[in-house]
């Protein structure tokens, strides 16, 4: 990991610190910006392979670098929003952000968070995954293409979202938890909040629409794939 280069945006000056200082020891090299205007800048000149992003930022803000870097690039981004803003959260991965943490939060869990989306991310540009086709239905997902396509039609997903319909594909019928999805789909154990999945289901579910492979919830439990 120590070839990798993470940009940290962010305006206040402690968090920086506290987040170079755990990312450093980590080895990665960490650039930060402390507005978005600056971010933008930044990553344009150094490329980074991970954006943590705070949304309130001054000159632009969090939305508009995530839009900015979203539309000709898919380096990961971990979001920073305020503690229980679930409309912030929900509009971040609307965005395209890869995760998200809410302020404040254990510094050890963000790197641990930054690993595993790292991970993620590496094991698809190399391409790890199963080299195979599936179908369900009318619905077919082509893991080596990063594909999905409804009645030969060609839909698009994000990266997580192909990631969250490939793990349910695999596991038909089987009802999966939110916390086993963030350990499969994320790379991460269970920190104290699910959000994320729920968030992302929803959008994969509005992109299945004419699709044969329903995505069912089980109250309590999770959710399962099957065909309808």
């Amino acid at each position: 990991m120590a070839d990798k280069t993470i940009l940290v945006v962010d305006d206040e000056r402690a968090i920086v610190e506290l987040l170079k200082l755990y990312l450093g020891n980590e080895g990665y090299t960490v650039e930060v910006a402390y507005n978005g205007r600056e971010g933008i800048r930044l990553y344009n000149q150094t490329h980074p392979d991970l954006v943590v992003l705070d949304l309130m930022l001054p000159e632009l803000d969090g939305y508009e670098v995530c839009r900015l870097i979203r539309r000709d690039n898919s380096t990961p981004i971990i979001m920073l929003t305020a503690k229980g803003d679930d409309v912030d959260t929900i509009v971040g991965l609307e965005l395209g952000a890869d995760d998200y943490m809410a302020k404040p939060f254990n510094p050890r869990e963000l790197v641990a968070r930054v690993k595993a989306v790292l991970r993620r991310s590496d094991a698809t540009a190399q391409g790890t995954n199963d080299k195979t086709l599936m179908e369900i239905g009318n619905t077919r997902i082509d893991l080596a293409r990063h594909e999905v396509t409804i009645s030969g039609a060609a839909i698009e997903l994000r990266a997580k979202e192909f990631d969250l319909l490939k793990v349910l594909a695999q596991n038909p019928g089987i009802v999966l938890d939110r916390d086993r999805l963030l350990n499969l789909v994320w790379g991460y154990e269970y920190f104290g909040d699910t959000r994320t999945v729920d968030v992302h289901i929803a959008h994969l579910r509005d992109k299945l629409q004419g699709s044969s492979a329903q995505i069912q919830t089980i109250r309590g439990s999770g959710y399962k794939l099957v065909l309808g």
